[in-house]
């Protein structure tokens, strides 16, 4: 049987094919489809098939990452959407925290509102912060704010009400009055959606999941229906931004879960691939064609966080902890009103495409500064199937770059790739030293197709001393989509100080979530020997405003003294001090269930050391590279990964070419090969 990961990015769709009964990995890379993302699904695994020969009821396993929710919130190109609220509160969505994105400019203006204002409906209901009714719902004012939305056009409605998360009667019944009289709509319920505290949170998740619901329901239809016409039997899974696999069911019910769907699937292969590798410390570093997303593995395991951003909208769910910054080998360099070269966020995306690529692209972007400097292959990529247009990469970068400022080619094209490396550096920085992280004691864990091309320009910037570029880099977050697990985040807020009573309830609300995760997961067809659950505790000291995530091992009525210490200790790992003496509170409890599946292996090759491997085999031939000003061009050996052997070692200047991505080596640093096929590089000033 077989197994396929599909990663869909903005400029590629990658897939990674998984032989069960040999182990043996396969990948591929076609350009993406944006009018229609299940089009390059679809040619990709038509062409895995065929050219591996492979029956299609022979495919046991689908599993995919999608960009397709979080580029209709940052295109805000999602359904009209009407929200259903309690009375006084409808104008929350809108005043958010009162902070403003930048405090001192005042050129900055918050994202526009996701719902107007005249489909944002009141209505006379109230559930108390300790779950009791307050006043009763409404049913003849919440029938007709339903049938005002139907009439005015609304497609899909959000249901907030306030304190639901204690209490969800007066959701559910709303629910089911909207669906009622709005047949045809997409309805979302924060008491579904996020069960937590924070009342602005809570809405603005809900809101984000009701605008992107239907057309993620439009987008699993045609990728479930080109899946099911290729003969291929199994459900698809996707990945969501915690990192697990769900089942289309569950996407189609929380489509906000997969804003962060494929670079999740890379941090968790990147974190298997260097634990088994032996770094457990990583910054990862995954550049593709239109973004660069950076994010920590800490001792093995992927730094998470509960809050942030998607285009400056809050979401409240569980993620991998994934900066994100608008520069990839599609970014377009460009002039602003002084006169100074920038580049990004805009992106050439996959269609046209960088200039170099012949397909009608007018803008330079970083791959065509690559290709004049001869960094990436002059004359095609993708092993020969994507031919290149050097001349129209030189024609781009001078007409729109080196003219204008003055300069040479190769200045103008170094000052573009630069330009992007500061950026990528300080998106490294945000997410390291400046919460505490020392980047000495990391390596950089370089994917996506331009990743291993700036790594080690980068990992000298930065300080990081090792730098580790996987097999087929340029594949591995969908690679991550077979090292990773089905699973789903269960939550329920206590906010209560800590005491024996508090942390009793805080016990029956795991096991109560144990039971709904139990139900869940048998629902996925998970058997009960490959479940698991995870349990944290959101928790502060008396007084503070926001918490630390506190893992537990279990939770048991005999483990509050085991969890003051690891909350004193998590405290401290975060803030960089605790307060012993302090009171300590409860905010919300968190469970996550885990359904263990079958996982490509990372399997080892054979090293003598005894008798030192030698890349010679490999040398694929020689051209002539930019390596900046201070060596100017070299004649470089260019060698073919897919022959180097383990254990050889090799010396910058140098470049490793393999079908999914380039790997540049500068002058004086070193490379070897290690078990696993990993090559790891040694930094040097």
């Amino acid at each position: 049987m077989y197994r396929i990961g599909i990663d869909v990015g903005g400029t590629f769709t990658d897939f990674t094919l998984l032989d069960e009964a040999t182990g043996s990995v396969s990948y591929h890379k076609v350009p993406s489809t944006p009018q229609d993302p299940s089009e390059a699904i679809e040619r990709g695994i038509a062409d895995l098939l065929e050219s591996h020969r492979i029956p299609p009821g022979k495919v046991s396993h689908v599993g995919h990452g999608t960009t397709v929710a979080t580029n209709l919130v940052i295109e805000r190109k999602g359904a009209v959407t009407g929200l259903i609220t309690t009375k006084g509160f409808r104008d929350v969505l809108e005043i958010g925290r009162q902070t403003r994105p930048h405090l001192y400019d005042y050129r900055v203006a918050k994202p526009p509102p996701l719902v107007r204002r005249e489909h944002r409906i009141e209505i006379n209901e109230r559930i108390a912060a300790g779950g009791e009714v307050l006043a009763a719902l409404d049913e003849g004012e919440l029938e007709r704010a339903a049938q005002k939305l139907r009439d005015e056009g609304v497609r899909s409605v959000a249901i907030c009400f306030l304190h639901s998360y204690r209490n969800p009667a007066h959701e559910r019944r709303a629910r089911a009055v909207a669906e009622r009289v709005m047949a045809d709509a997409y309805i979302s319920t924060s008491s579904e959606v996020l069960p937590e505290f924070r009342e602005f949170e809570r809405l603005s998740t809900t809101v984000l999941n009701a605008a992107v619901g239907p057309r993620m329901e439009r987008y699993l239809d045609r990728f479930l229906g080109r899946v099911k016409a290729l003969g291929i039997a199994a459900d698809p899974y996707t990945i969501h931004s915690n990192g697990g696999l769900m089942s289309a069911r569950a996407v189609r019910a929380f489509p906000v879960r997969t804003c962060l769907s494929g670079p999740a699937a890379g941090v968790v292969g990147a974190a298997a691939v260097g634990l088994a590798a032996g770094y457990e410390n990583l910054v990862t570093f995954d550049v593709g064609g239109t973004s660069t997303d950076v994010s920590l593995v800490w001792r093995g395991k992927p730094l998470f966080s509960s809050n942030r951003t998607i285009a400056d909208y809050p979401v409240k769910t569980p993620m991998v902890d994934i900066h994100v910054i608008g520069a990839g080998g599609g970014s377009i360099a460009w002039m602003d009103d002084a006169g100074a070269l920038k580049v990004g966020p805009k992106s050439a995306g996959a269609d046209p495409g960088p200039a170099a690529y012949a397909n009608g692209g007018a803008e330079p972007t970083i791959t065509d500064a690559h290709i004049c400097l001869h960094r990436l292959n002059p004359v095609a990529l993708l092993e020969g199937r994507l031919k290149v247009d050097e001349r129209a990469a030189h024609a781009v970068i001078e007409r729109a770059v080196a003219r204008p400022l003055g300069l040479t080619l190769e200045a103008a094209a170094e000052g573009v790739i630069r330009i992007a490396n500061a950026n990528m550096s300080r998106a490294i920085r945000s997410v390291s030293t400046e919460r505490g992280y020392d980047l000495s004691q990391f390596a950089l864990f370089a994917y996506g197709g331009a990743g291993p091309l700036h790594a080690t320009e980068i990992a000298a910037e930065c300080g990081i001393p090792t730098v580790v570029v996987p097999q087929e880099p340029g594949t591995l977050c969908a690679r991550g989509m077979l090292l990773t697990d089905i699973s789903f985040d269960f939550v329920r807020s206590e906010l209560a100080g800590l005491t024996p009573e508090s942390w009793g309830r805080a016990c029956e609300l795991f096991a109560a979530m144990e039971a709904e995760a139990s139900a869940w997961l048998e629902r996925e067809r998970v058997a009960p020997a490959d479940r698991s659950y995870r349990c944290h505790v959101d928790a502060r000291y008396e007084g503070q405003n926001f918490e630390v995530i506190v893992p537990l091992s279990h939770a048991a009525r005999d483990g509050m003294a085991e969890f003051v210490r690891a909350f004193h200790a998590a405290h401290c790992r975060e803030y960089g001090y605790d307060l012993p003496g302090k009171a300590v509170e409860i905010v919300n409890c968190r469970l996550q269930a885990v359904g263990r599946v079958p996982k490509a292996p990372l399997i080892e090759r054979e090293v003598d050391p005894n008798k030192p491997a030698s890349p010679d085999p490999a040398l694929a031939g020689r051209r002539s590279i930019y390596h900046g000003a201070a060596h100017g061009w070299l004649e470089t050996p260019v060698y073919a990964r897919a022959i180097l052997p383990p254990g050889c070692a090799m010396s910058g200047p140098a470049v490793i070419e393999e079908m999914s991505s380039t790997i540049l080596l500068a002058p004086g640093q070193r490379a070897t090969v290690d078990k696993l096929g990993n090559i790891v590089i040694n930094i040097r000033d």
